[in-house]
């Protein structure tokens, strides 16, 4: 049976919207309408690039274009809550760039449009499509490393680098702290992995560069109703190292994941699941993974279904503001220097 093509505009056209279009272009049932953005050369050459038959800087006009089916907002975070409510407003599908706003009403109305509204909307919560990770799910669920008990994830970004442009990072935190901006993806890992809601957080902070208008190095820590544990540590700063580390250890043995980018053994076709098991005559496990490290076509592919056949895909929105509000509060007891209960504080 011929796939249905669906019409894609695409609003954004830096760092993560080429991620987004170049995984989407080519495919059969993608057809890209229009690419946005304010800066007109780069939305110009996106169209070129990309097979776009039309560019602006201004988006709402497509919105009115029948032809456009899916939205992807691929702006920076203070965007997301108003091109959101212009795009469910019109009746299109849309996946969104993570965090979905800059602070926890944002967010609660965010959730709200999402809710309210025929539109199906996918939140790059892009961890949960990464068959890497769907792999350690696997594992842990089938109780290879026992139960899950603690967590330690770090993700860390040496600014400057060509792939990691200070400037970036200066804009981005304009809007949101680091932990915000990505500690997202993990503080829903934790949840996910471990199947239990979080209640708890702290950590700390530090400013580790001069001009960085906020603290740009931070340490989550988690404690869930399970009693499993984690942290996450994230640095945007010219004064670190790029660091991409993930450990999940249970009763039994624990579980690593070295991103085929970061293996140093020269393979770069997959990724490194090594298991250790606590049994010292039980030999460890290698599985060589080969995955997509952000799969944007495995979410386009999820959009789809819920469309065509209705649900909440693979990302509930619900998983997603519970992510938000757990690391808004984690900056929140860092600012405060306390640990925050998160059932007794209020919004």
């Amino acid at each position: 049976m011929m796939k249905k093509t669906y019409g894609i505009l695409l609003i954004g056209c830096g760092h993560i919207g080429r991620q987004h279009i170049e995984d989407l272009y080519g495919k059969e049932e993608v057809r890209v309408v229009a690419t946005v953005d304010s800066d007109a050369d780069r939305a110009s050459a996106f169209a070129r690039r990309y097979g776009a038959s039309s560019f602006g800087t201004d988006y709402r006009p497509y919105l009115a274009d029948p032809s456009v089916d899916i939205v992807i907002i691929a702006t920076y975070t203070d965007t997301h809550l108003p091109i959101l409510r212009d795009c469910v407003a019109h009746g299109k599908h849309v996946i969104c760039e993570k965090p979905v706003a800059t602070d926890l009403a944002g967010a609660r109305e965010f959730v709200r449009l999402v809710k309210s509204s025929d539109s199906k909307v996918a939140v790059s919560h892009i961890l949960r499509y990464n068959r890497s990770y769907r792999k350690i799910k696997e594992l842990i669920d089938d109780g290879e490393i026992g139960e899950l008990r603690m967590a330690r994830m770090n993700q860390s970004h040496r600014a400057g680098e060509p792939e990691h442009p200070w400037d970036r990072f200066l804009r981005l935190m304009q809007d949101c702290p680091p932990l915000v901006d990505c500690g997202v993806h993990y503080a829903d890992v934790m949840r996910w992995f471990a199947g239990s809601p979080i209640v708890s957080v702290g950590g700390v902070s530090a400013k580790l560069d001069a001009d960085s208008p906020i603290d740009n190095y931070q340490i989550m820590t988690m404690e869930l109703a399970n009693g499993c544990r984690g942290y996450y540590e994230v640095g945007w700063s010219r004064n670190v190292s790029s660091n991409n580390d993930k450990d999940f250890i249970g009763t039994k043995g624990h579980i690593s994941l070295t991103m085929a980018a970061n293996r140093t053994d020269g393979v770069r076709d997959s990724d490194l699941i090594r298991i250790y098991y606590g049994d010292a005559e039980k030999p460890d496990r290698i599985i060589e993974n080969p995955s997509i490290y952000k799969d944007m076509y495995a979410q386009f592919r999820d959009l789809v279904d819920m469309i065509e056949n209705g649900g909440e895909g693979m990302v509930p929105i619900d998983d997603v503001f519970e992510a938000f509000r757990t690391v808004v509060l984690a900056v929140r007891a860092i600012r405060e220097g306390r640990r925050i209960v998160l059932a007794e504080e209020p919004d």
